[in-house]
Protein backbone atom coordinates (compact mmCIF):
# COMPACT_ATOMS: atom_id res chain seq x y z
CA UNK A 1 0.00 0.00 0.00
CA UNK A 2 1.42 3.55 -0.71
CA UNK A 3 2.29 5.80 1.83
CA UNK A 4 -0.43 8.31 0.74
CA UNK A 5 -3.13 6.10 0.99
CA UNK A 6 -1.63 4.46 4.55
CA UNK A 7 -1.20 8.26 5.60
CA UNK A 8 -5.09 8.99 4.55
CA UNK A 9 -6.28 5.96 6.57
CA UNK A 10 -4.39 6.42 9.47
CA UNK A 11 -5.58 10.28 9.50
CA UNK A 12 -9.28 9.78 8.75
CA UNK A 13 -9.57 6.74 11.65
CA UNK A 14 -7.60 8.17 14.62
CA UNK A 15 -9.15 12.01 13.58
CA UNK A 16 -12.36 10.30 14.46
CA UNK A 17 -11.12 8.05 17.62
CA UNK A 18 -11.02 11.96 19.06
CA UNK A 19 -15.02 11.55 19.61
CA UNK A 20 -15.54 8.00 19.69
CA UNK A 21 -13.02 8.19 23.31
CA UNK A 22 -15.49 10.51 24.91
CA UNK A 23 -18.03 7.42 25.00
CA UNK A 24 -15.39 5.63 26.95
CA UNK A 25 -16.13 7.87 29.97
CA UNK A 26 -18.20 7.39 32.71
CA UNK A 27 -18.89 4.08 33.94
CA UNK A 28 -15.38 2.07 33.23
CA UNK A 29 -11.95 2.92 34.44
CA UNK A 30 -10.04 4.74 31.62
CA UNK A 31 -7.00 2.19 32.43
CA UNK A 32 -9.99 -0.75 31.84
CA UNK A 33 -11.19 0.99 29.13
CA UNK A 34 -7.76 0.71 27.38
CA UNK A 35 -7.48 -2.53 28.60
CA UNK A 36 -10.80 -3.96 27.62
CA UNK A 37 -9.78 -2.16 23.83
CA UNK A 38 -6.32 -3.90 23.44
CA UNK A 39 -7.32 -7.06 24.63
CA UNK A 40 -9.54 -7.22 21.73
CA UNK A 41 -7.51 -5.90 19.44
CA UNK A 42 -4.35 -8.42 20.32
CA UNK A 43 -7.09 -11.12 20.12
CA UNK A 44 -8.36 -10.23 16.41
CA UNK A 45 -4.69 -9.78 15.11
CA UNK A 46 -3.93 -13.50 16.68
CA UNK A 47 -6.94 -14.55 15.15
CA UNK A 48 -6.02 -13.55 11.61
CA UNK A 49 -2.42 -14.72 12.35
CA UNK A 50 -3.46 -17.90 13.09
CA UNK A 51 -6.23 -18.27 10.05
CA UNK A 52 -3.38 -16.36 7.45
CA UNK A 53 -1.04 -19.14 8.91
CA UNK A 54 1.39 -16.35 9.85
CA UNK A 55 4.39 -17.52 12.25
CA UNK A 56 4.90 -16.08 15.67
CA UNK A 57 8.03 -16.81 16.58
CA UNK A 58 10.35 -13.83 16.86
CA UNK A 59 13.65 -13.58 18.00
CA UNK A 60 13.92 -13.05 22.02
CA UNK A 61 15.57 -9.53 21.54
CA UNK A 62 12.91 -8.61 19.23
CA UNK A 63 10.72 -9.42 22.06
CA UNK A 64 13.08 -7.60 24.75
CA UNK A 65 11.99 -4.64 22.49
CA UNK A 66 8.15 -5.34 22.15
CA UNK A 67 7.55 -5.49 25.62
CA UNK A 68 8.94 -2.65 25.68
CA UNK A 69 6.68 -1.41 22.96
CA UNK A 70 3.89 -2.25 24.87
CA UNK A 71 4.65 -0.48 27.60
CA UNK A 72 5.34 2.71 25.96
CA UNK A 73 2.77 2.52 23.27
CA UNK A 74 -0.02 0.78 24.39
CA UNK A 75 -0.19 1.08 27.78
CA UNK A 76 1.27 4.68 29.45
CA UNK A 77 0.67 6.33 26.02
CA UNK A 78 -3.06 5.52 26.17
CA UNK A 79 -3.83 5.47 29.87
CA UNK A 80 -2.07 8.69 30.64
CA UNK A 81 -4.07 10.47 27.36
CA UNK A 82 -6.97 8.89 28.61
CA UNK A 83 -6.56 10.36 31.77
CA UNK A 84 -5.62 13.90 30.17
CA UNK A 85 -8.91 14.36 28.49
CA UNK A 86 -10.67 14.43 31.40
CA UNK A 87 -8.98 17.33 32.29
CA UNK A 88 -8.44 19.54 29.66
CA UNK A 89 -10.27 20.90 26.41
CA UNK A 90 -8.95 18.81 23.07
CA UNK A 91 -7.79 22.18 22.20
CA UNK A 92 -4.93 21.99 24.28
CA UNK A 93 -4.07 18.40 23.52
CA UNK A 94 -4.24 18.48 19.91
CA UNK A 95 -1.45 21.40 20.19
CA UNK A 96 0.98 19.21 22.59
CA UNK A 97 0.08 16.39 20.22
CA UNK A 98 1.77 18.12 17.39
CA UNK A 99 4.99 18.43 19.68
CA UNK A 100 5.51 14.88 19.41
CA UNK A 101 6.90 15.02 15.77
CA UNK A 102 9.74 16.61 17.63
CA UNK A 103 10.26 13.97 20.08
CA UNK A 104 10.49 11.40 17.51
CA UNK A 105 12.98 13.31 15.36
CA UNK A 106 15.12 13.80 18.52
CA UNK A 107 14.56 10.32 20.01
CA UNK A 108 15.28 8.92 16.75
CA UNK A 109 18.50 10.63 16.31
CA UNK A 110 19.61 9.67 19.47
CA UNK A 111 18.37 6.04 20.08
CA UNK A 112 18.86 5.00 16.17
CA UNK A 113 21.56 7.42 14.99
CA UNK A 114 19.58 8.28 12.06
CA UNK A 115 19.95 12.07 10.55
CA UNK A 116 17.75 14.50 11.41
CA UNK A 117 15.77 15.10 8.04
CA UNK A 118 15.68 19.68 7.92
CA UNK A 119 11.88 19.10 6.04
CA UNK A 120 10.22 17.36 8.86
CA UNK A 121 11.35 20.12 11.73
CA UNK A 122 10.15 23.23 9.03
CA UNK A 123 7.11 20.87 8.02
CA UNK A 124 6.56 20.18 12.44
CA UNK A 125 6.57 23.83 12.83
CA UNK A 126 4.11 24.81 9.82
CA UNK A 127 1.98 22.12 11.38
CA UNK A 128 2.27 23.75 15.42
CA UNK A 129 1.51 27.14 14.05
CA UNK A 130 -1.51 25.66 12.22
CA UNK A 131 -2.75 23.71 14.87
CA UNK A 132 -2.49 26.65 17.14
CA UNK A 133 -4.41 29.01 14.81
CA UNK A 134 -7.24 26.31 14.53
CA UNK A 135 -7.78 26.08 17.89
CA UNK A 136 -7.14 30.48 19.14
CA UNK A 137 -10.40 30.78 20.05
CA UNK A 138 -10.73 27.83 22.52
CA UNK A 139 -7.64 28.73 24.37
CA UNK A 140 -9.35 31.74 26.00
CA UNK A 141 -11.61 29.08 27.81
CA UNK A 142 -9.09 28.14 29.25
CA UNK A 143 -8.27 28.78 33.24
CA UNK A 144 -5.61 28.00 35.30
CA UNK A 145 -6.15 25.70 38.24
CA UNK A 146 -4.63 22.24 39.92
CA UNK A 147 -6.76 20.43 37.06
CA UNK A 148 -5.15 22.70 34.03
CA UNK A 149 -1.79 21.65 35.75
CA UNK A 150 -2.70 17.53 36.02
CA UNK A 151 -3.94 17.30 32.19
CA UNK A 152 -1.44 18.88 31.35
CA UNK A 153 1.20 16.86 32.96
CA UNK A 154 -0.64 13.77 31.94
CA UNK A 155 -0.82 15.30 28.03
CA UNK A 156 3.15 15.42 28.43
CA UNK A 157 3.73 12.33 29.79
CA UNK A 158 1.08 10.49 27.02
CA UNK A 159 3.18 11.93 24.42
CA UNK A 160 6.63 11.04 25.27
CA UNK A 161 5.93 7.65 25.89
CA UNK A 162 4.33 7.53 22.17
CA UNK A 163 7.37 8.63 20.43
CA UNK A 164 9.73 6.40 22.86
CA UNK A 165 7.28 3.46 21.58
CA UNK A 166 7.57 5.42 17.70
CA UNK A 167 11.07 5.28 17.95
CA UNK A 168 11.49 1.43 19.11
CA UNK A 169 8.81 -0.20 17.13
CA UNK A 170 11.05 2.03 14.17
CA UNK A 171 14.39 0.08 15.44
CA UNK A 172 12.31 -3.15 15.37
CA UNK A 173 10.61 -2.57 11.67
CA UNK A 174 14.36 -2.51 10.81
CA UNK A 175 14.92 -6.24 11.76
CA UNK A 176 12.68 -6.89 8.97
CA UNK A 177 9.78 -7.85 11.81
CA UNK A 178 6.47 -8.29 10.30
CA UNK A 179 3.87 -5.42 11.04
CA UNK A 180 1.12 -7.65 12.32
CA UNK A 181 2.62 -10.18 14.36
CA UNK A 182 5.23 -7.31 15.85
CA UNK A 183 1.47 -5.27 16.56
CA UNK A 184 0.27 -8.75 18.24
CA UNK A 185 2.69 -9.01 20.48
CA UNK A 186 3.63 -5.41 21.34
CA UNK A 187 -0.39 -5.05 22.43
CA UNK A 188 -0.87 -8.34 24.36
CA UNK A 189 2.11 -7.20 26.18
CA UNK A 190 0.55 -3.77 26.71
CA UNK A 191 -2.89 -5.61 28.03
CA UNK A 192 -0.58 -7.20 30.99
CA UNK A 193 1.08 -4.05 31.94
CA UNK A 194 -2.23 -3.01 32.13
CA UNK A 195 -4.03 -5.51 33.72
CA UNK A 196 -1.07 -5.42 36.62
CA UNK A 197 -2.08 -1.55 36.62
CA UNK A 198 -5.50 -2.22 37.39
CA UNK A 199 -4.89 -4.82 40.02
CA UNK A 200 -2.93 -2.52 41.75
CA UNK A 201 -4.58 0.97 41.89
CA UNK A 202 -7.17 -1.14 43.14
CA UNK A 203 -9.56 -0.42 40.15
CA UNK A 204 -13.07 -2.05 40.51
CA UNK A 205 -13.96 -4.25 37.17
CA UNK A 206 -16.91 -2.99 35.60
CA UNK A 207 -19.00 -4.58 33.10
CA UNK A 208 -20.31 -1.04 31.61
CA UNK A 209 -24.34 -1.00 30.43
CA UNK A 210 -24.62 1.92 28.06
CA UNK A 211 -24.70 0.57 24.39
CA UNK A 212 -22.93 3.69 23.07
CA UNK A 213 -19.59 2.33 25.12
CA UNK A 214 -19.89 -1.49 23.46
CA UNK A 215 -20.48 0.58 19.80
CA UNK A 216 -17.57 3.19 20.26
CA UNK A 217 -15.25 0.31 21.69
CA UNK A 218 -16.08 -2.05 18.65
CA UNK A 219 -14.85 1.30 16.41
CA UNK A 220 -11.74 1.92 18.43
CA UNK A 221 -10.62 -1.33 18.53
CA UNK A 222 -11.42 -2.61 14.93
CA UNK A 223 -10.59 0.74 13.18
CA UNK A 224 -8.16 2.56 15.99
CA UNK A 225 -6.28 -0.40 16.94
CA UNK A 226 -5.74 -3.01 14.54
CA UNK A 227 -6.58 -1.24 11.14
CA UNK A 228 -4.84 2.57 12.22
CA UNK A 229 -1.90 0.88 14.23
CA UNK A 230 -1.18 -1.72 11.12
CA UNK A 231 -0.87 1.37 8.57
CA UNK A 232 0.21 3.39 10.93
CA UNK A 233 3.94 0.63 11.71
CA UNK A 234 3.65 0.13 7.82
CA UNK A 235 4.40 4.19 7.18
CA UNK A 236 6.89 3.55 10.24
CA UNK A 237 8.77 0.94 8.09
CA UNK A 238 8.47 2.59 4.57
CA UNK A 239 9.08 6.04 5.78
CA UNK A 240 10.68 6.57 9.60
CA UNK A 241 9.20 7.29 12.51
CA UNK A 242 9.89 10.67 12.44
CA UNK A 243 7.83 11.29 9.48
CA UNK A 244 4.58 9.22 10.08
CA UNK A 245 4.52 11.35 13.44
CA UNK A 246 2.76 13.81 11.05
CA UNK A 247 -0.28 12.54 11.07
CA UNK A 248 -1.06 13.79 15.09
CA UNK A 249 -0.85 17.19 12.92
CA UNK A 250 -3.06 16.38 10.35
CA UNK A 251 -5.57 14.12 12.21
CA UNK A 252 -7.25 17.03 14.72
CA UNK A 253 -8.22 18.36 11.31
CA UNK A 254 -10.76 15.06 10.79
CA UNK A 255 -11.53 15.62 14.35
CA UNK A 256 -12.67 19.71 13.71
CA UNK A 257 -15.06 18.02 10.52
CA UNK A 258 -16.56 15.57 12.82
CA UNK A 259 -16.97 18.11 15.77
CA UNK A 260 -18.91 20.48 12.90
CA UNK A 261 -21.27 17.60 12.19
CA UNK A 262 -22.12 16.55 15.45
CA UNK A 263 -21.16 19.35 18.11
CA UNK A 264 -22.33 22.41 16.34
CA UNK A 265 -18.25 23.65 15.48
CA UNK A 266 -18.39 26.78 14.34
CA UNK A 267 -15.56 28.27 11.54
CA UNK A 268 -13.45 31.04 11.48
CA UNK A 269 -10.98 32.73 9.71
CA UNK A 270 -8.13 31.77 11.92
CA UNK A 271 -8.84 27.99 11.44
CA UNK A 272 -9.39 28.05 7.38
CA UNK A 273 -5.71 29.65 7.62
CA UNK A 274 -4.60 27.08 10.28
CA UNK A 275 -5.53 24.24 8.01
CA UNK A 276 -3.92 25.44 5.05
CA UNK A 277 -0.91 26.48 7.06
CA UNK A 278 -1.18 22.75 8.37
CA UNK A 279 -1.41 21.63 4.46
CA UNK A 280 1.67 23.14 3.55
CA UNK A 281 3.96 21.96 6.52
CA UNK A 282 2.42 18.05 5.78
CA UNK A 283 3.62 19.07 1.85
CA UNK A 284 7.17 20.10 2.99
CA UNK A 285 7.26 17.23 5.64
CA UNK A 286 6.44 14.66 3.29
CA UNK A 287 8.85 15.91 0.65
CA UNK A 288 6.33 16.96 -1.82
CA UNK A 289 7.00 20.81 -1.17
CA UNK A 290 10.79 20.57 -1.76
CA UNK A 291 13.22 23.14 0.56
CA UNK A 292 16.70 21.10 -0.97
CA UNK A 293 18.39 18.09 0.59
CA UNK A 294 19.26 19.43 3.83
CA UNK A 295 19.86 17.10 6.68
CA UNK A 296 22.13 17.07 10.02
CA UNK A 297 24.28 14.87 10.73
Amino acid sequence: MSNPLLFTVVVLIWGSTWLAITFQFGEVDPILSVAYRFFAAALILFSYCKFKKLPLRLPIHIHLKMVFVGLCLYTMDYSLLYQSQQYIISAIVALMSSGMVYINVLLRRVLLKKPIRFEVMIGATLGMVGIGLIFLPEFSKISANDYLVLGITFALGSFFFASLGNVISERILDHGTPVIQMNFWAMSYGVVFLLIAVLFNGVEWVIPTNPNYYLSMFYLTVFGSVIAFGAYMQLVKQMGSDKAAYVVLVYPIVALVLSTIFEGYVWHTEAFIGVVVVLIGNGIAMGKIPLGKFHCD
